[in-house]
């Protein structure tokens, strides 16, 4: 399974294996990560799993979706890396991703 490496905006990291075909966000819910409260359930209608994608990592993750673009809309402190973590999927191509928590998800 890839590893997934969650950094918390205090800097405490995670790093856990995450199933092929799940969500990064998924694979933070069923580990307990600190800072992805997935409010909506991965259904792209909320922010509350915005991370920042390592800048080595952006572009295999793909680019954000118009829809997931509008979410993040309402996210806080987002960057040229953010995504959802709802829409980024889990492939043995990911394996080592690293994505960041914002501190306003603390």
């Amino acid at each position: 399974m890839p590893k997934i490496t969650y950094i918390e905006s205090n800097g405490k990291t995670h790093e856990i294996e995450v199933k092929t075909g799940n969500s990064v966000m998924e694979g933070a819910i069923k580990h307990n990560i600190p800072g992805i409260d997935a409010d909506c359930g991965g259904a792209c209608a909320c922010a509350t799993c915005h991370v920042y994608v390592d800048a080595e990592w952006f572009d295999k993750t793909g680019g954000p979706s118009v829809m997931e673009e509008s979410m993040l809309d309402f996210a806080q402190d987002v960057e040229p890396t953010s995504r959802l973590s709802c829409q980024i999927r889990v492939t043995e191509a990911l394996d080592g991703l690293i994505v960041r928590l914002p501190e306003s998800q603390h």
